[in-house]
């Protein structure tokens, strides 16, 4: 990869290209995120000695029945937060969609989140509001990064606008260096959907955070070092002793550093990200959302598309029967629809189209409808009618 120093960082970007390849990308991006997540779940927390003693190395799914973890349920949550609201969305949409579908729901123990998740819902069930919510130990978690590519998506060719807007959605839940990594990730992946080669993604995630944060230098060593492989970009960004796997600056400068040693390259920049343990399901997906909007959907395997199934709600209950490429429809326009806007094709045409029978089953942008109780529990449920057609008009 060129050095990042060839790009300076306000370097304008062209515009993001038909509906169509925005499409293909946004499907690359979030399917590989979904399929980084579930290819890397099962090496989490783990060293590369023991990922190697126990599978050599991994070139493909190990799990028995991959699946995503909280990492593609919430990237569903915050995906279909953002297409309900777009540049418009504001900290009160964020902590009251938090509230109406994780904090204030009777399910039990919070099942596969991270220590982040967990400290915003303690302070959300004791009434504190954010950027309050946000003050706990883990507000500098990748709990953010992980769910940052949809605004990428959203704001193609943008990246300050998707880091903007991934604060917004970040404040209820991170601060400080959490936040920084939400934004690295949301204006790489924008600048990825436009188009961007490797060097210019990087330096667009370098733009958006301050130069002297740590997470600003943890990817400058990453991707310095990236051409010597995954051994090197490890070496270079891992906090060595320490017992926690989920740092925000660690996992991102991963995942770019697992992005540029492949040159972009889906599967090369997957299997990298896996192979260095670590937080293995957090940097895959962003590995996997970065790559995925480089080169699109087609640069996913097949047998790893495949396996990427509508969620099961391990994690959030409520995203139960949501599929990673709906929100990639939703968050992207076709040929009639205006970039950045809320809902796409809103007309009473729409209305009598035929809807899929099973739950769970993807279906087409215009035929998934958000209203008043976001998000529907399953997407099969909502139709378009033409009053609401004429509301949005």
């Amino acid at each position: 990869m060129a050095s990042i120093a060839c790009i300076p960082s306000g370097s304008p970007l062209g515009p993001p290209g038909n509906a169509a390849g925005l499409r293909e990308r946004a499907r690359g991006a979030l399917l590989g995120l979904a399929v980084g997540d579930a290819l890397g779940a099962p090496a989490e927390n783990l060293k590369p000695s023991e990922i190697r003693a126990r599978w050599g190395r991994i070139t493909g799914y190990v799990a028995e029945h991959p699946a995503g973890t909280d990492d593609t349920e919430y990237a569903i949550f915050s995906g279909l937060l953002l297409a309900r609201h777009g540049s418009a969305l504001t900290t009160a949409h964020v902590e009251s969609a938090w509230h109406q579908w994780i904090a204030d729901r009777d399910e039990g123990r919070f099942r596969g989140a991270g220590f982040s998740e967990r400290g915003t819902l303690e302070n959300l069930r004791r009434g504190l509001a954010a950027p309050i919510s946000a003050q706990h130990r883990h507000a500098w978690s990748d709990g953010l990064a992980m769910r940052a590519a949809p605004f990428g998506v959203f704001a193609a060719g943008r990246p300050a606008e998707a880091a903007r807007l991934v604060a917004i959605d970040g404040s209820v839940s991170h601060e400080g260096e959490g936040i920084y990594g939400g934004q690295a990730v949301a204006a790489g992946v924008a600048a990825a959907m436009a188009g961007a080669p490797t060097v210019a993604v990087v330096a667009s995630a370098l733009a958006v955070v301050p130069d002297d944060s740590w997470t600003a230098r943890s990817l400058r060593r990453a991707v310095a070092v990236a051409h010597l492989g995954e051994r090197a970009v490890r070496s270079a960004v891992v906090i060595g002793g320490y017992p926690w796997t989920d740092l925000a600056p660690e996992a991102v400068a991963l995942a770019f550093g697992a992005y540029a040693a492949a040159d972009g390259d889906f599967r090369e920049a997957v299997l990298t990200a896996v192979n260095m343990g670590r937080d293995a399901d957090t940097t895959a997906a962003v590995a996997g959302a970065l790559a995925g909007a480089t080169q699109g959907f087609a640069a996913i395997p097949a047998d790893w598309a495949a396996a990427i199934g509508p969620t099961r709600g391990s994690c959030l209950p409520s995203m139960t029967g949501h599929h990673i490429l709906d929100v990639a429809e939703l968050l992207t326009p076709d040929e009639s629809a205006k970039w950045g806007a809320n809902t796409s094709a809103a007309t009473p045409e729409a209305a009598g189209r035929e809807r899929p029978a099973r739950p769970g089953e993807r279906v087409r942008q215009e035929e998934l409808v958000r209203r008043d109780a976001w998000p529907p529990p399953d997407p099969a449920a909502y139709v378009l009618t033409a009053d609401d057609a004429e509301a949005q008009s």
